[in-house]
């Protein structure tokens, strides 16, 4: 490890089968903590390469627990987290909006480590147990249109890195590798990113693979369509910028959509919402995110028509119906 802390601290990068090799190593346990906390930090202070995303992602899919759902007619919503604004869990409830509409969501998930409240947090809160037996993934998926991947049950790296992280609190490369190395691998996924760089980078790897994709990244900083501001977002069709006002918006405060101070705040807010008692504003950003995931499934919907497929679940409680089917499992 001092050799490969010395060729960071030289402002040298990594091949992909340098990166690849180095999470393995980091995966198996061989490097102390320490030195697991400098690597993890000096990333902090510098840009990820394309190669090295690339082979960090490749390590950990290697060596993930695969999960065989029956189908790959799948999509995850998930954010790489660690854009410090703390909002409550819209992608995971725009989760649920999705599978209550009628398609097939594998939901990848980890505890929050820079916000409060990441989805598995919310999720273990509110009683679900979290689970690697795919038997009960897919009676999950048959009954609720979604099942819930709790990242460390399927990543020896994650489960080896994941009390440096939370000791650390700030994002890491890690909050970069989550929406990549879902093991259901599904053919669908809409992306959240913290920045427009990291947004390259990833439509870059997403661009070599035969998935249908949506990168998004509000412009304020969000990743996830805030209704804050316009977000841009990279498809197979192109980069864009999409307007708020021309979707049929008006600009909310950012207070607006702040999440809880507990896991309890969070959890209320959840329930709020998949229960018809949210605010006009948590009720539209959740069914935006929702619509963006449709259309990445059927881009020959319009906005407008996923739209509508998202808040009629909402509204009618099929978000609801299968959020409590995928308890019950």
């Amino acid at each position: 490890m001092k050799a490969i802390l010395n060729h960071l601290f030289e402002h040298k990068t990594f091949t992909h089968s340098e990166s690849k090799q180095i999470l393995t190593d980091l995966a198996l346990g061989k490097y102390n903590n320490s030195q697991m906390a400098a690597f993890m930090t000096a990333y902090c202070m510098r840009s990820i390469t394309v190669n090295e995303l690339e082979g960090f992602r490749d390590a950990m899919l290697e060596l993930c627990l695969n999960v065989d759902l029956g189908t790959n007619d799948l999509i995850d919503l998930c954010g790489t987290g660690g854009d410090g604004k703390d909002t409550f869990n819209i992608s995971t409830l725009a989760s649920f909006v999705v599978a209550g509409a009628g398609y097939k969501v594998a939901k990848h998930g980890n505890y929050g480590v820079s916000s409060g409240c990441g989805s598995s947090n919310v999720m273990e809160f509110l009683g679900y147990q979290f689970t690697n037996d795919t038997g009960k993934l897919k009676t999950s998926m048959d009954k609720a249109n979604i099942c819930f991947l709790h990242a460390p049950l399927f990543h020896p790296a994650m489960k080896t890195v994941a009390p440096i992280r939370r000791e650390l609190g700030v994002k890491t490369f890690f909050n970069m590798l989550g929406p990549l190395v879902n093991p259901a691998k599904p053919e669908n996924q809409l992306v959240g990113v913290f920045n427009l760089e990291l947004a390259r980078v990833y439509a870059y790897l997403y661009q070599k693979s035969d998935k249908k994709y949506t990168i998004l990244n509000a412009l304020d900083g969000y990743d996830e369509v805030s209704l804050t501001c316009d977000f841009k977002t990279f498809s197979a069709a192109g980069e864009q910028i999409n307007s708020i006002e021309d979707l049929g918006f008006d600009k909310l405060n950012p207070a607006e959509i702040t999440g809880g101070h507990t896991v309890k705040d969070s959890a209320d807010i959840f329930m709020s919402v998949l229960n018809g008692e949210a605010t006009a504003a948590q009720n539209n950003v959740v069914s935006c995110n929702a619509a963006l995931a449709i259309k990445t499934i059927d881009d020959r919907k319009s906005f407008a028509d996923c739209f509508y497929e998202a808040e009629d679940a909402l509204h009618s409680k099929k978000a609801l119906f299968s959020f409590k089917n995928l308890l019950q499992n």
